[in-house]
């Protein structure tokens, strides 16, 4: 058994996704499809809340079987040609209507019928009941006429009634077209009748414009004619008019020229005796500008002058006192220096305690060198038999200082009391029976006295 749980489990899940696969129903956006189930009705489309995909499950299958509606959810048209028609004298004509409509309620409209072809049917009937009722209630020639306003009456007497099928119009149903029913002449004759009176109005019009034109053009020659001349007249008198005025004109530029000529004499002299009396003021003005400037150049090169042993003078001040200033400071500077110092140190404790340390750490430097130069002069050995080499040179050192005399005196006085350091200290030529003052080595200069 479980050798064949495998394949059997693989087998149901392929076969349940070949079902889904061939079930699944994806709704195109121009459609909205309305399914039934045993609980409720779901409308699947683009702009639906239930999504655009189902399970179609055949209806036969219990509990979960469904049935569906396909409706569109586009513009769609209703077409009603050729429909006979009475108007109100029951005279026959044939329309064509065109509508426009859209489903609003998807869910009410699958209510009301089971396919769309059923709902185009019963639109149909509807869009017909409302042409015929308002077309009979009107005379042929006015519903020629006035074609366009009974789209607007079709539209508002059917609009109420789609509402049932969830259906609303797009635009005003149109009447597309107006015909003779087939064996009858009413509308060609109404055309004919219309034909004619249109001729006899137009021939009317043509004739009437023919009599005012040619009434027009007599018009327009007599008043061509007056104007001529008047054009003449006014020529001539323009002419007289005109020959007065030259000799009139010509007398008076004469006369102009004359006064001109008297004028512009007195002008020319007028202007020479400006241009004299401005020429002397120009020399007066220019001599008495010459004379200022004189006197304010001698003022300036005086104040300039001035000035400037001002400034040589000031400028001397200012190097003394700053020389002196310098001077004074350089002089100040160490002094001050130490001051600065000696404040420092008087009130800063670790300073003077560092301050000590060095001056220790010099001299103690100063001691170790010149100890070390007295021991490389000198011809002594040191033997270091305890302690550590820096302790053996410190003993050492100590030989130089009064410490040390001390110690090599006890040291020979020690010796002296022995045979073996007496004999030692003869054969460096101390007398060890003498007094004590002379038990000391003398010098290579001092003879040495024998007992």
């Amino acid at each position: 058994m479980p050798f064949f749980a495998g394949p059997v489990v693989l087998g149901i899940v392929v076969l349940a996704l070949l079902i889904a696969f061939l079930l699944r129903r994806v709704v195109p956006t121009n459609e909205v499809h309305i399914v039934q189930s045993r609980q409720d009705t779901k409308s699947y489309g683009k702009d639906t809340k239930n999504g655009n995909t189902y399970y179609e499950w055949p209806s036969w299958v219990p509990v979960i079987g469904v049935s569906k509606i396909v409706l569109p959810v586009s513009v769609f048209d209703l077409n009603l040609v050729g429909y006979e028609a009475y108007d109100v004298g029951r005279v026959p004509f044939v329309v064509d209507i065109v509508a426009f409509f859209r489903i609003s309620d998807s869910n009410l409209a699958a209510q009301r019928v089971e396919s769309f072809s059923e709902l185009q049917n019963q639109l149909l009937s509807i869009v017909q009941g409302a042409v015929r009722t308002i077309l009979a209630s009107h005379d042929i020639d006015r519903i020629m006429l006035e074609r366009s306003i009974y789209g607007e009456q079709f539209t508002q007497a059917v609009q109420d009634q789609l509402k049932s099928w969830g259906v609303v119009p797009v635009k005003s149903i149109e009447l597309m077209d107006i015909r003779d029913a087939t064996g009858n002449l009413v509308i060609h004759n109404i055309m004919e009748k219309k034909k004619s009176l249109i001729e006899m109005e137009s021939r009317q019009e043509v004739a009437e414009n023919i009599k005012n034109a040619e009434m027009a053009e007599i018009e327009a020659q007599r008043q061509r004619d007056i104007k001529e001349q008047e054009a003449l007249q006014a020529v001539g008198e323009r002419t007289a008019q005109k020959a007065q005025a030259v000799g009139i004109a010509n007398e008076r530029a004469a006369q102009e020229i004359k006064e001109q000529q008297r004028l512009t004499k007195e002008k020319e002299m007028a202007v020479v005796q400006v241009n004299d009396v401005k020429r002397a003021e120009i020399n007066k003005d220019m001599n008495v500008v010459k004379a200022d400037e004189d006197r304010v150049s001698m003022v300036i090169r005086a104040e300039g002058h001035l000035e400037a042993k001002k400034k040589e003078a000031e400028a001397i001040k200012v190097e003394g006192e700053a020389r002196a200033d310098a001077e004074r400071a350089m002089q100040l500077a160490p002094v001050q220096a130490q001051i600065e110092l000696a404040k420092e140190i008087g009130e800063n404790k670790g300073y003077q305690s560092y301050l000590v340390n060095i001056e220790a750490i010099n001299a103690t430097k100063q001691v170790g060198l010149e100890q070390a130069g007295a021991l490389k002069v000198s011809d002594i050995k040191i033997i270091v038999n305890s302690g550590n080499p820096v302790e053996g040179i410190n003993n050492v050192m100590d030989m130089f200082s009064a410490k040390g005399g001390t110690n090599l005196a006890a040291m020979l006085e020690g010796l002296a009391q022995t045979e073996q350091g007496q004999a030692m200290m003869e054969r460096f030529g101390v007398n060890t029976t003498s007094d004590k003052s002379q038990k000391l080595p003398k010098s290579k200069d001092t003879p040495t006295e024998k007992p």
